[in-house]
C-alpha cells in the first residue's frame, strides 16, 4: 500500500511540476505571437427554415458609424418578411460588402465590423481582399472622386398605407432630434419611414459616400449544388420582359417544386351553409369573418381526426402534433403569404378575430415573425370571396394537409324524403400526404367538418 501512495505521489507531483513548468513557459510563447486585430464579419442571418439567401432592403448604418451591441444595423428582406437585424458587438462599421439592393447567401458576410480606428484600416484592407475573392471590382473605400457625386433626387413617397411605422433606427434619430415620427412620410417598403427620411425632416445632411461596387451574379458550379434542380431554360419570347423573381416568389418557387416530390389525393365534398351564413351575420359586426368560421371548424374536426393534422418530414416516420395551428393563405403584393393561427382549437372565435387582425396587418406589411408563418401544422386556402367554385390547392411541405374552399350557390337539393329545395352549397377539397394520410381517414374528417359546418353553434362558445 505504501508503495502505491508513493507511486501515486509521485505522478502527482510530475503532473504538477509540468503543468507549472508549462505555466511559466507559456507567457514566453505569447509573447511572440501577433497581436490579430478585432476585426468582426456580419452574416446574412437565416431569418426563415426557407430561407437560402437575403436581400438588403436598405442599411440604417453607414460606413464609419459607431453601434452599440443591439442596435439594428440592417433591413434584410427573407422569403417571407423585412426584418431589422441588430449587431451582436459594439464596433464601428468599417466596410459594408453588400450594397442596398444586393443579395447575399446566409452565413456570407455583408459588412465589416471594427472595435475601434486603429482597425478600420485593416477592416478595409480585407474588404477589398473579399472583394476581390468574389471575382469583384474592389470599392474605393475612401479615396477621393475624381469629381463630386450627383445626389440622387428624393424617393417619390408611397401611399401611407403604413404611416407611422418605422425602422428602430428611425425611431432612435427623431428621438434624438425631437422630429415627430407621425409627421414623417416614409419612403421605405410600403411607406415605411428610413433613417434618411427622419434625417431630412430634422435638416441633416446625408453623408455622401463612394458609390458601391455592381453585386455580380452568383456563380454557377459547386457553390449552386444546393439549389433546386430546374428544368432547362427555354430561349425568351421575342418581345417580352424578363423580371426576375423576388426572394419570396424564388421561396415559393422552391415550395412548390418540392411539393412534387410528395404522393398526394384529393377528397371533395360539397355541404349546406345555410346556417353558418345566418351565424356570420350574427358576429361579423365583432370582426369575425367566414373564413375564420371554417379555420374554427376545422380545428374542431382536426380535434377527433389528428392523422389529418399530422406531419412527414423525412419520409420515413410521421409525427402526430400536440397543437392545431392552422395556416391561412393571403395574397399580397408579388406573392403569398401564409400567416398562422395558433391553437386555434383552444381560443374562441372572438379572440381568434383578434389574433386574425393583427397578423393580417403585419403580413401586408411583411413584419411577420418566424414563427408567424412557419408554424403551421393544416393549411386553408379560401377563394369563394371571387367567386371560384372549387378548385386543387398545393401541399404544403411538412403539413399533411391543405383545404380549398370554393363560393357557395344557390343549390336545389332533394332531401331523404323526396322534397325540393333550395340552399346555399359550399364545395371543399382537401389535398393530402398520402404516405401517413388515407383516403378513409380523410373521408372521416371531412364527414366531420361538414357536419360542424352545417349545424355552427358550437363554434361560438
Amino acid at each position: 500500500m505504501a508503495s502505491l501512495a508513493s507511486l501515486s505521489l509521485s505522478i502527482y507531483t510530475a503532473t504538477g511540476r509540468a503543468g507549472r513548468a508549462a505555466f511559466v513557459q507559456a507567457p514566453r510563447r505569447r509573447r511572440l505571437a501577433v497581436v490579430r486585430a478585432k476585426v468582426r464579419e456580419i452574416f446574412m442571418p437565416a431569418l426563415s427554415s426557407t430561407m437560402t439567401e437575403g436581400r438588403i432592403v436598405s442599411w440604417t448604418t453607414s460606413e464609419g458609424d459607431r453601434v452599440s451591441k443591439g442596435d439594428p444595423v440592417v433591413v434584410v428582406e427573407s422569403d417571407k418578411a423585412d426584418m431589422d437585424v441588430e449587431t451582436f458587438h459594439d464596433g464601428i462599421i468599417a466596410a459594408v460588402l453588400v450594397p442596398a439592393g444586393g443579395t447575399a447567401p446566409v452565413g456570407a458576410p455583408i459588412a465589416l465590423l471594427a472595435e475601434s480606428e486603429e482597425e478600420v484600416a485593416v477592416a478595409q484592407a480585407r474588404a477589398q481582399v473579399l472583394s476581390k475573392a468574389q471575382g469583384q471590382e474592389p470599392s474605393p473605400l475612401h479615396a477621393a472622386p475624381e469629381a463630386p457625386p450627383t445626389p440622387a433626387p428624393s424617393p417619390v413617397p408611397m401611399a401611407a398605407r403604413t404611416k407611422g411605422i418605422a425602422t428602430p433606427h428611425a425611431k432612435k434619430l427623431a428621438k434624438q432630434h425631437r422630429v415627430d415620427i407621425s409627421k414623417v412620410v416614409g419612403t421605405g417598403p410600403n411607406g415605411r419611414i428610413m433613417a434618411a427620411d427622419v434625417e431630412s425632416v430634422a435638416g441633416i445632411k446625408p453623408k455622401v459616400t463612394s458609390p458601391p461596387p455592381p453585386v455580380a451574379p452568383p456563380a454557377a458550379g459547386p457553390a449552386a449544388a444546393g439549389a433546386v434542380r430546374q428544368a432547362a431554360v427555354l430561349p425568351p419570347v421575342s418581345g417580352g420582359t424578363v423580371v426576375p423573381f423576388t426572394s419570396m416568389q424564388a421561396a415559393v418557387s422552391r415550395n412548390m417544386v418540392e411539393s412534387l416530390s410528395v404522393p398526394t389525393f384529393r377528397v371533395g365534398y360539397a355541404m349546406t351553409i345555410d346556417k353558418l351564413d345566418a351565424l356570420y351575420e350574427k358576429v361579423k359586426s365583432k370582426g369575425v369573418t367566414k373564413t375564420l368560421l371554417l379555420v374554427k371548424a376545422a380545428a374542431m374536426a382536426l380535434t377527433h381526426h389528428p392523422v389529418v393534422n399530422a406531419s412527414c418530414r423525412d419520409g420515413k416516420s410521421f409525427s402526430y402534433n400536440s397543437s392545431i395551428n392552422i395556416a391561412v393563405a393571403v395574397a399580397i403584393e408579388g406573392g403569398l403569404l401564409t400567416p398562422v393561427l395558433e391553437d386555434v382549437d383552444k381560443s374562441d372565435i372572438y379572440l381568434l378575430a383578434q389574433k386574425w387582425r393583427g397578423l393580417l396587418r403585419k403580413t401586408h406589411m411583411k413584419q411577420l415573425q418566424p414563427n408567424e408563418y412557419n408554424s403551421g401544422t393544416f393549411s386553408l386556402s379560401n377563394l369563394g370571396m371571387f367567386g371560384v367554385d372549387r378548385f386543387d390547392a398545393i401541399l404544403p411541405p411538412g403539413q399533411g394537409a391543405i383545404m380549398a374552399v370554393g363560393a357557395s350557390r344557390p343549390t336545389v337539393i332533394a332531401d331523404k324524403d323526396g322534397f325540393f329545395s333550395i340552399k346555399n352549397e359550399m364545395l371543399i377539397n382537401v389535398t393530402a400526404d398520402h404516405r401517413i394520410i388515407y383516403g378513409a381517414d380523410l373521408a372521416a374528417f371531412v364527414q366531420t367538418f361538414a357536419k360542424i359546418v352545417e349545424d355552427p353553434e358550437s363554434l361560438t362558445l
